[in-house]
């Protein structure tokens, strides 16, 4: 059977120090001179999808129960569930692996090599994400982790807040493939005065593990 080699849509301009091959994606581990933050990292290969159901309330993707609000999120054991609207929800498996629970389900659509991934955390990230979009990713109103769907750098984007504790914050942001060059060096720029890096996977699994 021949495998075929699964390429990133985000590319940085960054020297590579480790890589890890994972379900054919050549994942970086770790970038040269990545500093103390804040980081933006490729998550392009963790698995993403989409579910969609009228009855939303009988599905339990990878064991989570839904939430029943549009904009609510929930996280557990590293699998994030977004609920989008009345029959629809994102899903991204932050472990990365252990997809067979849920890819036979009817419902479900692999949007994984469609779209880009990316997460900001450390230190000045919404600062960063105020020059990019008007939506308040720190609403004191909306418990953690809350999804947003609406512009980014102006294209249309999900958004979900995971921390918003000054430097500890992150959060996580996917959008159609074709936007991944624009949207990396959107990100880059505007997080150029607060000292943004590109990082390697490493710096995530550290980050959300806590």
């Amino acid at each position: 059977m021949i495998e075929i080699d699964r390429i990133s849509p985000v590319v940085f301009n960054s020297t590579v120090v480790t890589t890890e091959k994972k379900d054919n994606w050549e994942v970086v581990k770790e970038y040269k001179n990545e500093g103390s933050g804040p980081y933006l990292v490729d998550l392009s290969h963790k698995p993403r999808f989409d579910l969609q159901d009228s009855d939303l309330a009988a599905k339990h993707p990878f064991g989570v129960a839904i939430p029943e609000i549009p904009g609510c999120s929930v996280l557990e054991n590293g699998i994030l569930v977004n609920r989008m609207n009345r029959t629809q929800v994102s899903i991204y498996n932050l472990n990365g692996s252990d997809n067979e629970d849920i890819v036979d389900d009817y419902g479900i659509t692999d949007v994984t090599e469609s779209t880009i991934f990316v997460a900001l955390i450390g230190k000045d990230i919404f600062s960063i994400c105020e020059k990019l979009s008007a939506l308040d990713f720190k609403d004191p109103k909306m418990t953690v982790p809350f999804l947003y769907q609406g512009p980014f750098s102006h294209v249309p984007c999900q958004i979900v807040t995971i921390n918003r504790e000054d430097n500890t914050a992150g959060l996580v942001l996917t959008c159609s493939r074709g936007y991944g060059k624009d949207m990396i060096h959107s990100i880059l720029s505007a997080g150029e005065e607060f000292g943004l890096k590109p990082a390697g996977e490493d710096r995530f699994t550290a980050w959300i593990k806590g």
